[in-house]
């Protein structure tokens, strides 16, 4: 079993502990916005692990990939508590020579198989996805 911790520092500031002693401060808008607020922090969940997938598989598939960028944008319930109701996650992709199918295989690995984050969020929300290639030399 894995632990993480949250310790209270003031008004709703608090010290996150992760379970490999990572620390860092959250908060919310309106008590300081000192730091990514929970939710926030779902949003950067999926990027992070959507992108680490994708990366691996396209260095293992030998890409010449020279820039990864994971945009994820969210809908919210207007009423409490408030939870995202929708994902849109865009990946852009810089290089010379991309290919395309590649990609958009490496994508799909990481939201049919990998993203542990993806799964779970996909059990309440749909995600849907898109690819841009930026060709750069």
């Amino acid at each position: 079993m894995v632990e993480a911790r949250v310790v209270w520092q003031d008004g709703l500031r608090f010290e996150a502990i992760s379970p490999n002693g990572h620390r860092w401060i959250i908060d919310s808008p309106q008590g300081g916005n000192a730091g990514p607020s929970p939710m926030e922090l779902v949003l950067v969940a999926l990027a992070g692990c959507t992108a680490m997938d994708v990366i691996s598989i396209l260095q293992k598939q030998r890409q010449p990939v020279r820039g990864l960028e994971v945009l994820v944008r969210a809908e919210r319930a207007e009423q409490h508590p408030k939870v995202y109701t929708s994902f849109e996650v865009t990946y852009r992709v810089q290089g010379e020579g991309i290919d395309r199918r590649a990609v958009e295989r490496a994508v799909a690995l990481s939201e049919e198989k990998y993203c542990s984050v993806g799964a779970m969020l996909q059990q309440s929300a749909p995600i849907r996805s898109s690819i841009e290639i930026i060709e750069s030399a």
